[in-house]
């Protein structure tokens, strides 16, 4: 906390009261605390996980291809998978004759992370892709011509057939290498903890890092019959956080709108989260019983305050947005499916006065409903 606590715009409360979901596997202890060290509460579910290849016997034999082809260019996308490839060929005993294989080819990178551990090897890149993307960086190699070139390809993830494919119709010969894959999470509890507190909206905020962790996410709702839930969550109250445009995609073909920053790095992910929910979703209202502000599950009525169970969040958040209107009990109805009929929404009502530190703010307007005193 010492580092960032002298940082411009640091508050140790900036999220009090913000609950946070947490997608990633790594580095997600980055997000984790910068999130926990304001104030958030975060539920940590990694959609999937990263594994080195099962089998580096694979990884040995393509790297052997690529010595022995001398491409012409490489198409480097992760520090991750670079890192990776260049362990494992010093591993069996290929390290040196990679470098100087690729000292003599072309060197285009996805982005920064993957430009820096060109150079950590000692290589130099011979340009970066304008969006970050293995779509933008295969468009460079393109727009300069690629027939009759040898390019290697540092898959990351899973192998983007589209991409190779387009290299190839260019008439590009084209190699690969696969230094790591994506798994799903040996244990699925957590992520379908985190598809429950989406769906009943007791989460603020989810945040993605890769786009196969949000179809990864979208499967498991699929598999438990939740996915339009989980997605018109996402589309509502629920905020869906993507490090970048790629990650952001299939969200978008979805019908969500996530918050994405304009760089995209993690750092710049967590300030536009913090200053996204602070910004805008605490909700403020003067009462006749004082000043009300909701901010995630935290409830202050003029100094007082709670935390509030998902149902009893949902139904305040709708009477504040009603701000003083009356809300009927068909209204209340229809914010909260679960319930079904009249003598349901006054129960909850009964629970949500309870859960208040003023349980007056909720007013009663006879054979009409309910609004706040204001």
């Amino acid at each position: 906390m010492g580092l960032e606590a002298g940082l411009p715009g640091f508050r140790p409360d900036q999220l009090e009261g913000f609950r946070i979901g947490v997608t990633s596997d790594r580095r997600s202890e980055d997000l984790i605390a910068a999130f926990e060290r304001r104030g958030a509460d975060v539920l940590h579910a990694p959609a999937i996980r990263i594994a080195a290849a099962a089998d580096d016997s694979q990884i040995t034999a393509d790297t052997a291809t690529i010595i022995a082809r001398r491409p012409d260019i490489l198409l480097a996308t992760t520090s991750y998978g670079i890192r990776r490839w260049l362990e494992a060929a010093d591993a069996a005993g290929l390290g040196h004759a990679l470098t100087t294989t690729l000292e003599n080819s072309r060197i285009f990178v996805r982005g920064p992370k993957a430009r820096g551990a060109i150079r950590a090897a000692d290589l130099d890149d011979s340009g970066m892709s304008d969006e970050e993307t293995t779509s933008s960086l295969v468009d460079k190699v393109l727009g300069e011509g690629a027939a009759g070139l040898t390019v290697a390809v540092q898959l990351h993830g899973f192998t983007d057939e589209s991409q190779i494919q387009r290299l190839q119709d260019a008439g590009a010969t084209v190699l690969t290498v696969a230094p790591y894959r994506w798994l799903l999470p040996d244990d699925s509890s957590r992520v379908l903890k985190l598809i429950d507190a989406v769906c009943t909206g007791s989460l603020d905020a989810v945040t993605f890092t890769s786009a196969p962790a949000v179809d990864a996410l979208f499967g498991a709702a699929d598999g438990v019959g939740r996915l339009d839930a989980l997605q018109e969550a996402l589309r509502g109250p629920v905020v869906a956080a993507a490090v970048g445009h790629v990650t952001a995609a299939p969200l978008i073909a979805a019908g969500i709108s996530p918050i994405v920053p304009e760089r995209f790095r993690m750092g710049a992910l967590i300030k536009l989260v913090c200053d996204y929910l602070a910004d805008e979703r605490v909700l403020r209202l003067d009462s006749r019983l004082g000043p009300v502000e909701l901010r995630g599950r935290r409830v202050s009525i003029a100094g007082a305050s709670a935390l509030l169970p998902p149902t009893s969040l949902t139904i305040l958040r709708a009477l504040l947005a009603a701000r003083g209107s009356v809300l009927s009990r068909s209204d209340l109805t229809a914010a909260l499916p679960e319930i079904q009929d009249d003598h349901a929404v006054d129960v909850a009502i009964s629970r949500l006065r309870q859960a208040l530190p003023v349980p007056a703010l909720v007013a009663t307007v006879i054979k009409r409903g309910y609004r706040i005193d204001v």
